[in-house]
């Protein structure tokens, strides 16, 4: 393997073709139906002029087809950019935009998301539309250049590569304080750097069921694509919709008897939450790894104490850094509910750096800002030379081209070498796993009619969320504004996971001494209220 991340798919389909690849209710594909149908789309993209470095940008849902498509995309060299199908038209075409695309393949609720794009001048001229479904789209504002049915008639064999490791492989959008997504670019080296080292730590092998629950826009699904095909395992679909039934969810856990649970603690505290769990539940698991936010003590003792066979492996890394950068396998139930769970050690090949303000090493035990070095760090956003240079700095003492990756993280390490998070130096929050600026939703919420000033605020949370958005508004003089018609105003710009959960009507928003608004006093206020809802 020349180390580019559809190659795992590839070696797998050459030697175990009839082995299950993916698992998706009834649907269940070989590693040798993966392969074939991803090589017969890059053939179709290839034939239409789609080559290396072009962004082809993904508006469907998590199906077989839809990642036989992302698949197929690398095969041609090009790079994928997985959008969020929960995302309001006008931000869709933000990133649409931003990613300069001549490619869009899309699927399922895909289809309306075209049309409203088209309408509103969203869609690039001469763009090339593929459709990833088996039903044809709805007549409406565009049409496709392809549909899925075409696709029988190319070779099922694979086209030469001409991609680096170093290359692209997709680009991620993640929420930006100044309303516009940013794109994190990642590459082939650093997924696959995490992957292989994970394979190897955790044991993945065939016969294995590896849950796949996050959406393809977030990065955490990277690990569960690639780190199955790696391991020849089998990759099983989380349908989306049980995220919020708890209940089903675990009998779902039962029924799929998978041995690998990855997903958002958010999650987690759900299922715990809502009493979902038995004793010695899930005998087929044999562990559970959770990423993108901080786990409650309290929570993972319910799990343990249930699930007395399982290991708990504690993940941390932002995007720009490849799904994870440390890991923490809890040795131990935690005696105490105010133990704190360490984010661990590096893995192989990263560092973690706790400096002060100058850029110095921090002494052990004080919390300092948090950056990452190492081969898993992304080249950078998408054509955004000002904030790469901003969030990736040189690194203290080393060669030139060594970065280092501000997180905007806080953490200090222990006398134990152990790292330990203690939450944001910025006004980004994590809800329910999502990575949000708490800026982009005050720049939309100016954009409002019947809005005074605003500002909006993270308080921790007990519920499904981890996070609760909280959003503290004054109204014009004279003007009526209620919640509903802010958090409808917002949804037309906004994805629902964005949406203020608590809001709260003041005459003024409260101010410190330099006249800037009082985050810390808003967020006592609203955290007694959160206390009692959740």
């Amino acid at each position: 393997m020349s180390g580019l991340l559809h190659e795992w798919l590839t070696a797998q389909a050459r030697r175990r073709p009839e082995a299950t690849a993916i698992v998706a209710g009834e649907a269940r594909w070989s590693y040798g139906m993966l392969e074939e149908a991803s090589n017969r789309l890059a053939h179709q993209l290839r034939a239409l002029g789609c080559g290396r470095g072009d962004r082809v940008c993904v508006l469907a849902p998590k199906t077989p087809v839809t990642i036989a498509a992302l698949l197929g995309v690398l095969k041609t060299d090009a790079m994928y950019v997985p959008l969020d199908l929960g995302s309001p038209a006008p931000r869709l075409a933000k990133m649409i935009s931003a990613c300069d695309t001549r490619w869009i393949l899309a699927g399922g609720p895909g289809g309306a998301l075209l049309d409203q794009l088209a309408r509103d001048g969203g869609l690039p001229a001469g763009v090339v539309i593929g459709w990833l479904d088996e039903v044809s789209p709805e007549p409406g504002a565009w049409r496709p250049a392809f549909k899925w049915q075409d696709l029988a008639g190319h070779p099922g064999t694979a086209l030469p590569s001409g991609n680096r490791p170093e290359d692209p492989a997709h680009i991620l959008f993640t929420s930006g304080s100044t309303g516009v997504p940013k794109g994190v670019v990642v590459t082939h080296a650093s997924v696959g750097h995490f992957v292989r080292w994970a394979v190897g730590y955790f044991g993945t092998a065939s016969g294995e069921r590896i849950s796949g629950h996050p959406p393809l826009h977030f990065d955490l699904s990277t690990f569960d694509l690639f780190g199955t095909f790696a391991g020849g395992a089998e990759l099983h679909l989380v349908p989306p919709e049980l995220s919020l039934l708890p209940h089903r969810l675990a009998e779902w856990i039962r029924e799929s008897a998978v041995t690998q649970w990855f997903s958002v603690p958010s999650v987690l505290n759900y299922l715990a939450k809502y009493d979902a769990l038995r004793e010695g539940d899930f005998p087929a698991l044999r562990r559970v790894l959770w990423c993108g936010e901080a786990l409650p003590t309290a929570t993972l003792i319910h799990w343990m104490r249930r699930l007395p066979h399982v290991t708990f492996t504690n993940l941390y890394g932002p995007t720009e850094a490849a799904i994870a950068s440390s890991y923490y396998t809890v040795p131990a139930c935690p005696a105490d509910e105010r133990e704190p769970i360490p984010i661990g050690r590096p893995c192989e090949g990263e560092e973690l750096l706790v400096l002060d303000a100058d850029l110095r090493p921090a002494p052990a035990g004080e919390i300092g800002d948090l950056y990452i070095c190492g081969v898993g760090l992304s080249p950078g956003y998408w054509r955004d030379p000002e904030k790469t240079g901003a969030a990736f700095l040189p690194k203290l003492g080393a060669p030139p081209a060594e970065r280092m990756y501000r997180t905007g993280d806080l953490a200090s390490r222990g006398p134990d070498g152990l790292f330990y998070f203690h939450g944001r130096v910025d006004s980004q929050v994590k809800s329910r796993g999502y990575r949000i600026e708490l800026g982009e939703i005050e720049t939309a919420l100016g954009a409002l009619d019947g809005l005074l000033e605003s500002a909006v605020v993270g308080v921790a949370s007990d519920g499904f969320e981890g996070t609760a958005i909280c959003c503290a508004y004054v109204p014009r003089p004279a003007a009526e504004v209620t919640p509903a018609e802010l958090r409808a105003g917002l949804a037309k710009t906004l994805p629902a996971y964005m949406l203020p959960a608590r809001w709260l009507a003041l005459p003024a928003l409260p101010k410190n001494a330099n006249g800037k608004v009082d985050r810390p006093a808003l967020r006592a206020r609203f955290q007694a209220h959160v206390a009692q809802t959740t």
